[in-house]
């Protein structure tokens, strides 16, 4: 892809240069964001919990086992009338009865409803997943526009400190003609008015850069006060498509894919309802191990071991039209899904249109202003050496000074808006960080 790097004066690298630097690039700025944004986490941490779900899901669909085992004692004062000699009785005092029973209960239940809950799970998961992803997406542009805002507010401040530079100028030659004669003090007072007044917006724009600074910071999750260099020109590239931005957002864009898949998710769900009626089948068995020792009764000792087997199979013949009416309410979220689906659609198409206009327009903009900017420049030097040999006056050389500034400010914010239509096109499309929709992010 063939990019466009624009090295002139004006477009010096940002330098911040306050306190305590240290070498800021875009890569690394991005690597921060991706290892330290708290929303970049909290979807990484909400995509496991929805892998977990389904692990959870697969648990309804295999067979539980317990095992017991209860153990008694018991000893009691006994008196025994037995038939063949009811007239005397057998006491026995403090009879001792000790019951051991082991058992180990198998059940398996098996249901339609379950087998599609477990499918509908699988797809919130997918979900779940994209839309981490669209988080890491939208904060890659988040930190990318920041940045690049970053590097425009310190490329708008050499723009302003050259504007001051030839305003102090002035005001030497000022002091100088009015010294010798040659101008009013007037000429010298304007002078330095307008000298004080780029002083003020280069203040003003110090400002602005601490502050952009501050915004970039937050999103990388660092001390506001941190300071650093930026060591980055602003490359842009011409060449972006249309055509191919379409075609990729319809096979890379998160939130399309999360909204194809919540109308799955929604298929799905009538289809777990309308599998409730029918038939559910229980499979169970049991081995038991009992054994009975006594000193009073009958039999001294019982033992007992062996199998049971059974099955069971439900099945709801009427539940008050109540499983009816939630079938109803599911196949009308299936249609709603249907027409979110074809909104975003309409709606992906219309933001890729628009800022596709942005960015043509912006390439266009950039060009005239290109041209206009060595314009302003050469009028600017003309302007100066006309004004020093006292040929030009001070609103001649005050106007073509304003000119260069305008000429200047109006290629940095054509080329910034480049970069930033090219970024939300790059976001738009599910190009911006994801080379493949299915790539993990965890």
């Amino acid at each position: 892809m063939k990019k466009l790097l624009f090295s002139m004066v004006l477009m010096l690298p940002a330098m911040m240069s306050i306190g305590q630097e240290e070498p800021l690039t875009f890569e690394k700025a991005i690597q921060l964001g991706l290892e330290r944004n708290f929303d970049v986490k909290i979807g990484i941490n909400e995509a496991i919990l929805a892998e977990n779900d389904i692990r959870i899901g697969r648990s309804l669909l295999l067979p539980s086992l317990d095992a017991t085992n209860i153990r008694t004692y018991r000893r009691e004062d006994t008196e025994q009338t037995f038939l063949n000699d009811p007239d005397v009785p057998r006491v026995i005092a403090g009879a001792e009865t000790t019951t051991n029973n082991y058992s180990l209960v198998a059940f398996y239940g098996f249901s339609m409803d379950a087998v599609v809950a477990l499918q509908r799970l699988g797809k919130l998961a997918e979900v779940s997943e994209l839309e981490a992803k669209v988080t890491i997406e939208n904060t890659v542009a988040a930190i990318a526009t920041a940045y690049y805002r970053l590097v425009l507010e310190q490329q708008r401040h050499n723009v302003l400190q050259t504007a001051l530079e030839l305003s102090r100028e002035r005001v030497k030659i000022s002091k100088a003609q009015y010294d010798f004669g040659r101008a009013s003090r007037r000429d010298f007072l304007a002078a330095q008015v307008d000298y004080n007044a780029d002083l003020t917006a280069l203040v003003n724009q110090d400002q602005v850069i601490k502050n952009s600074k501050v915004n970039l910071n937050e999103l990388l999750v660092i001390e506001p006060n941190k300071e650093f260099v930026i060591n980055d020109t602003i490359t842009v590239s011409d060449n972006l498509r249309i055509e191919d931005l379409l075609d990729n957002a319809y096979e890379n864009n998160k939130q399309l894919l999360v909204n194809q898949r919540m109308q799955n998710v929604a298929y799905l769900q009538v289809r777990e309802l309308q599998a409730q009626r029918l038939p559910t089948i229980a499979l169970n068995g049991a081995y038991n191990n009992n054994f009975l020792e006594s000193e009073a009764g009958f039999l001294l000792t019982n033992q007992q071991d062996g199998i049971t087997l059974g099955a069971t199979i439900s099945w709801n013949l009427f539940s008050g039209f109540s499983l009816n009416r939630r079938i109803q309410g599911a196949k009308i979220q299936m249609q709603n899904q249907r027409h979110f689906l074809d909104q975003f659609e309409i709606q992906m198409q219309s933001d890729i249109q628009r800022t596709f206009n942005v960015y043509n327009n912006s390439l266009r903009l950039m060009d005239i202003a290109k041209e206009n900017y060595q314009v302003a420049i050469e009028n600017s030097d003309i302007a100066l050496d006309r004004f020093r040999l006292g040929i030009a006056n001070y609103l001649e050389f005050r106007d073509a000074q304003v000119n260069r500034l305008q000429a200047e400010n109006g290629l940095i914010e054509a080329l910034y808006n480049i970069k930033e239509a090219e970024i939300e096109l790059m976001r738009l499309s599910g190009k911006i960080y994801f080379t493949n929709p299915y790539e993990k992010v965890f």
